[in-house]
């Protein structure tokens, strides 16, 4: 889970004649008799580029137009709870700045507030940020070790300190708020952007934030955004038309069906007992008390 992967937000064709370049021929007194060849493949990127700050600046307008939902602060603590009692068992978020462990799944070391991972990307990404502001800090020594498992689930060249340096490092408040900025950056802020955008409502916004921690913010085959469009395929977000209630019923089925496809042992109480519960009361806006099981244990807030 959590893979960060590879999002291509703009693809802007180039197509090259031939390996060398040929400059257009200059008049007798050196100016040139027309347009460079890269001056003509230039005009389609800059092109490319400004209607997608064009789009992002609407999109930016329709953001601010909208109510705060899940990035209003109780909003936020609320979901940081919910995802802390399937990544953590347990509703007490800050007290798993420093907890480290490999679950067996694939995935190498879990850590931190949100369950960075040391085969996924994010947790390496985490520390290279984290060093490049605090050079000196605990970890910096297992960036080349953090390098070479990315993407495995080995321990080579962590073991046996990594895990003591971690938990030493997290008891540093500028690293527990390095954590909370990368959540924020690689996961809630993206997933609450995009959920406004496709007509989410707080409980729509939150689900888009869990499928975005689990299965991380890529377009690998149970990436977020493959998974979003695979919902998509079968029925329309509100932005699109469609009601939102079935909409995210249909995410929801999608996104459980891929946790079942990559490992038919998963639990996926995450989506049964909780946020099933929730769309199926009809709670849109994730209002408290709220009452849910996780890992057939029940977590309550008033």
């Amino acid at each position: 889970m959590r893979r960060t992967g590879i999002l291509l937000f703009t693809v802007v064709p180039v197509v090259l004649g031939a390996t060398a370049c040929f400059l257009s021929p200059t008049d007798s007194a050196g100016s040139p008799a027309g347009p460079s060849v890269v001056a003509t493949q230039q005009a389609p990127r800059e092109e490319a580029k400004s209607r997608a700050e064009q789009e992002r600046a609407a999109d930016d307008k329709v953001i601010a137009s909208l109510p705060p939902g899940l990035a209003a602060p109780a909003k936020k603590t609320l979901a940081q709870q919910l995802v802390s009692s399937a990544e953590n068992s347990t509703l007490d978020w800050r007290d798993t700045f420093g907890r480290i462990e490999d679950l067996g799944d694939g995935q190498g070391y879990t850590a931190g507030v949100i369950g960075f991972c040391t085969g996924t990307n994010d947790l390496l990404t985490l520390v290279e940020r984290y060093t490049a502001d605090h050079p000196d800090n605990g970890l910096a020594r297992y960036l080349p070790a953090l390098r070479a498992v990315d993407g495995t689930d080995s321990h080579e060249g962590l073991d046996p300190g990594f895990t003591a340096a971690w938990k030493a490092e997290a008891e540093q408040p500028a690293f527990q708020r390095a954590q909370l900025a990368e959540r924020d950056r690689a996961y809630f802020e993206p997933a609450v952007r995009l959920a406004k955008l496709d007509g989410l409502g707080t409980l729509g916004q939150f689900i888009y934030f869990d499928a975005m921690v689990f299965h991380g913010p890529g377009v690998d085959a149970d990436g977020f955004y493959v998974l979003r469009e695979r919902a998509q395929r079968e029925a329309d977000s509100p932005a699109q038309g469609g009601s939102e209630k079935p909409y995210l019923d249909i995410f929801l089925d999608v996104r459980r069906e891929a946790m079942r496809e990559k490992n038919p042992d998963t639990d996926t109480s995450r989506i049964d007992t909780a946020q099933r519960r929730f769309l199926n009361d009809g709670n849109l806006e994730l209002s408290t008390p709220l009452r849910w099981q996780m890992y057939g244990e029940t977590y309550r807030v008033p």
